[in-house]
């Protein structure tokens, strides 16, 4: 959540932020009434309570008609303090459930607008000319098929659409990227954690998940229970409720967790194949930082994410998210999209977001400096999505025979095998 004290002092700011997000501005002064309506009550209460306890003593040495008129006095101010505790109480709740609903301010330098609204900041690598060499690429699902590494109509047998199978090769690949993900977070000095898939509410609520990407969630009615959809969510819950010193920042750790998502509103969307799926696993980087190191902190979270795409070998590019496409909790967001050949077009593998103090203010987390408290920020960055990853691996480095060539960094990984051949026509 935002602090509501830069809500009072610069509201036009907020407003422009809600507008940037399309999303409702009336909001903001629904909150600004609620806000006002919270404090004048708490003085109210407060001037009430003041009243009574002075009462009590000026009671103590009455008597006769003035104490009667004391008494009565004492009985309408025991009535007016309960009722004022209640209106405090009202307007505090009100204003905490609008004040969720209210997303992070986004950054200044964000392009305004919506999905398609992005300024590409970078492009790295080239794409493959597969004519000059003579043959047509096929798509990752074919050559997954080839090589006995991806099964997609058992996993509808099982599980039904969306789900898949990664067999032989294929589970080894994902065994592969997982640890030289891992190993390139923890040589950059992420701490590894594998994290819970299950977490209760005001976790998922503290990190965002339960706004407008609540659709997307899986939830346990029985235990009360959230699916997570990124490892995001356990690590930046980890500290809630927590005060952290100083001298213990940054904080950066490496999770790695299975994932799931309804994927809600994607009907006819990437329905072949595995590149959008409701339960793949992933391998998270997520940073605690002093608020004023958060932007910088996002720099480096995604150099990590270029050097390992760039470990892949694969083409990509860097894009600057636009306003109404970050997500509640992002202030900016960077994604790295890889270049998938038989779609003829740039798709996001990675992205990075600077969420500031929103997630520690909803978490409780703060830090201790020089003998003050204050909120903290958290920022994430995904490095290795792995269904994505396999789709862009498999198709970009993809040979005439339906063989694919293994990206160096993996070979350490995969016994040192350089080529996944095909065992099947």
């Amino acid at each position: 959540m935002i602090d509501l004290r830069l809500l009072r002092e610069d509201p036009d700011r907020v407003r422009a932020s809600q507008r940037a997000r399309g999303e409702d501005v009336a909001l903001v002064d629904s909150l600004l009434s609620a806000d006002e309506r919270r404090r004048s009550s708490g003085v109210r209460f407060d001037e009430l309570r003041a009243e009574q306890k002075g009462l009590g003593k000026l009671i103590g040495r009455a008597a006769g008609d003035e104490k009667a008129e004391l008494l009565k006095r004492a009985e309408q101010l025991k009535t007016d303090v309960k009722a004022a505790d209640a209106e405090r109480d009202a307007a505090d709740t009100e204003t905490q459930e609008l004040l969720q609903r209210l997303g992070n301010l986004v950054h200044p330098e964000v392009p305004v607008g919506g999905e398609e609204d992005f300024v590409t900041l970078e492009t790295h690598g080239t794409h493959r000319d597969f004519a000059a060499e003579g043959f047509e690429p096929r798509d990752h699902l074919e050559l997954g098929q080839l090589l006995g590494a991806i099964d997609v109509e058992r996993g509808a047998k099982v599980s039904g659409s969306r789900f898949y199978f990664l067999t032989g090769v294929g589970a080894l690949l994902e065994l592969a990227l997982v640890n030289a993900a891992i190993a390139q977070a923890t040589a950059a000095g992420f701490t590894p954690m594998l994290t819970p898939a299950l977490v209760r509410p005001q976790s998922m609520a503290g990190t965002g998940f339960l706004g407008q990407a609540a659709q997307d969630v899986y939830h346990l009615d029985k235990d009360d229970l959230y699916l997570v959809g990124t490892s995001e969510v356990p690590l930046a819950a980890y500290h809630m409720d927590e005060i952290l010193d100083a001298d213990r920042l940054p904080l950066r750790y490496a999770g790695f967790s299975p994932c799931f998502r309804r994927e809600a509103g994607s009907h006819g969307k990437d329905t072949r194949g595995i590149f959008r799926v409701h339960q793949f696993d992933k391998v998270e980087m997520f940073s605690y930082v002093l608020p004023e190191d958060a932007q910088a902190e996002h720099q480096r979270l995604l150099e990590w994410e270029k050097q390992w795409l760039t470990s892949l070998e694969l083409p990509f590019r860097v894009i600057d998210v636009a306003s109404a496409d970050l997500g509640s909790s992002a202030a900016r967001k960077f994604d790295c999209e890889a270049w998938i050949p038989t779609q003829g077009k740039y798709r996001e593998l990675t992205s990075t977001s600077d969420c500031t103090e929103f997630q520690s203010r909803r978490l409780s987390i703060r830090v201790r400096e020089d003998k003050k408290v204050r909120p903290l920020a958290t920022l994430n960055g995904t490095l290795c999505a792995v269904p994505r990853t396999i789709v862009a691996i498999l198709e970009n480095h993809q040979q005439a025979d339906g063989s694919v060539r293994v990206p160096e960094v993996l070979r350490p990984f995969l016994g040192g095998r350089e080529v996944l051949e095909p065992v099947a026509k």
